[in-house]
């Protein structure tokens, strides 16, 4: 097996910021994202490939994730053996898990290749043509910005708003001046810090009426009884992200929230997400696929387990104005593998423009 990657900026269309980049100390917004891009070829030509776009919330740079990928020995990893291959990955170093799922993502890619399937087939999932929505989100900014951000968001029927700045009430009524009913789920990215405050932000969300659920309005540290007490008393569905991660967490998770948010960055790819995702099912919670800041390889990635889910949020590509890759559409919201370039794997290809 022959290993390669780089480096890729992805460039937003409009500053990207959130709840923790307005926090003393924090990231503030972002124009770039920085993700790192892994081709796995074997030695009959099979190509598998994956992404890993690290978050700083997890401990994760690209720089440590290129230091990572220099001391996987490609010749311990096969398409033919993708459970023993991830237990070699997973012995190189502890977390790292953006790195080891983009590896995951491209083994995965390079099985269903072999295989002659798409990898929602190889995974027995299937994938139902228009029936899978996905949100698009809409980071914190000026209301004027945000007015124009929604403006430019009215080809997709539901809105994610992310909140946890002294300007939220303003901004929520700037997007309602564009779109008065249109449905919004809110992610407060552990903003609030007590209960209290939580459930008074909660329940003025609830008054707007068109609120479909809260994303971890508080944060992951947080006490579980003040969670418990507060989705006791909450007039909206809570969503645990950060406080989700691995299948193994469900127990912890389920007396807190509704719903969890999975994502193939924090998980550490698509067979880790997949057991997450069953987990919280038969746990009996709703499921969201969510993403960070991607291109069209983790989000098409992330396509592939829509049938787990009740949610989508898979728009990081469509916040870019310069993806190398093309994969799953979403044209009005509804995500679609049919017009995918490639029928078997993720059915991701490279655009021409790029070079890769």
């Amino acid at each position: 097996m022959k290993l390669r990657f780089w480096r890729y900026d992805l460039r937003l269309a409009h500053r990207w910021t959130i709840a923790r980049g307005l926090e003393p100390g924090g990231e503030g917004g972002a124009d770039i994202f920085k993700v790192v891009f892994v081709e796995l070829t074997d030695k009959d030509g099979t190509v598998g490939l994956g992404e890993a776009a690290p978050s700083s919330r997890y401990g994760e740079t690209v720089d440590a994730d290129m230091a990572f990928f220099e001391h996987v020995n490609p010749y311990q990893i096969s398409f033919n053996d993708v459970a023993g291959s991830m237990k070699y990955i997973a012995g190189i170093a502890p977390g790292s898990h953006a790195a080891k799922g983009a590896l995951n993502i491209a083994l995965v890619d390079g099985a269903a290749r072999l295989a002659g399937k798409r990898v929602c087939d190889h995974l027995g999932l299937g994938f139902r043509e228009n029936h899978h929505v996905t949100s698009f989100s809409i980071g914190i900014d000026t209301p004027e910005k945000m007015r124009q951000k929604v403006l430019e968001a009215e080809p997709y029927p539901v809105l994610k708003l992310k909140v946890g700045s002294p300007d939220d009430r303003a901004n929520l009524g700037a997007l309602r001046e564009v779109a008065p009913k249109k449905p919004v789920r809110v992610d407060a990215n552990e903003a609030w810090k007590t209960k209290e405050e939580a459930l008074r932000q909660i329940e003025w969300l609830a008054s707007d009426g068109h609120i479909q659920f809260v994303e971890q309005p508080m944060p992951a540290r947080s006490d579980p009884r003040d969670m418990a007490w507060l989705k006791a008393r909450s007039p909206l569905p809570l969503m645990g992200d950060e406080s989700y991660i691995y299948a193994r967490e469900i127990e912890a998770c389920a007396p807190c929230f509704h719903s969890v948010n999975v994502k193939l960055v924090k998980a550490g790819g698509i067979t880790a997400a997949h057991e997450a995702l069953r987990a919280a099912r038969q746990a009996g919670l709703k499921t969201m696929l969510g993403c960070m800041i991607e291109s069209s390889v983790l989000i098409t990635a992330a396509a592939h387990l829509a049938e787990l889910t009740d949610y989508l949020d898979i728009d990081g590509n469509l916040l870019i104005t310069n993806d190398p890759y093309r994969g799953a559409t979403a044209r009005k919201g509804v995500i679609s593998l049919a017009d995918a370039p490639g029928k078997t794997g993720l059915g991701v290809e490279s655009r021409p423009a790029t070079g890769l």
